[in-house]
């Protein structure tokens, strides 16, 4: 991967709706117990306006826009070769049901280890509400190419 390349890619920003039933959903899927993700009254006596978002949701909210892969096939990237590598989180404020977010990806990093053997891709997710930071998603792809000297 060339990593100019990559880095001058551009994303358009996608726009998020945020449900309850979407919420409760994700909420449900990755085993949250804590009512305030569940019981809009729950969470409204825990203070909050409304359902909140559960922890890792914003993990793969980029992959909701038209074409979410191109950026790969751009970079010439074998779908087949590709590992999820590593994801972060770094939260500013919290999100609620009702509310409309916006996604801005973009790569931020691409090196390569093992004599090329192995290619990362750092993409990061700003989420944003009326143009404040709300959270930053980072996940890092591995790449393998296997004829690399590594």
């Amino acid at each position: 991967m060339d990593p100019e390349a990559a880095k001058a890619l551009r994303f358009a920003p996608l726009t998020i709706d945020l449900e309850r039933g979407r919420l409760r959903f994700f909420a449900k899927a990755t085993g949250q117990t804590d009512p305030v993700y569940h019981d809009l009254d729950a969470a409204r006596q825990a203070g909050h306006p409304d359902l909140p978002v559960p922890p890792t949701f914003f993990f793969g909210l980029d992959l909701e826009g038209p074409d979410a892969l191109r950026y790969l096939r751009e970079l010439d990237v074998d779908m087949g070769r590709v590992l999820h590598g590593e994801q972060s989180f770094v939260y500013h404020s919290l999100a609620y049901a009702g509310e409309t977010l916006t996604v801005r990806p973009r790569i931020i990093d691409v090196y390569a280890k093992r004599g090329g053997a192995l290619e990362f891709l750092v993409k990061r997710n700003e989420i944003t509400r009326d143009g404040e930071p709300v959270a930053e998603a980072t996940m890092t792809l591995v790449v393998r190419n296997p004829g690399a000297a590594g």
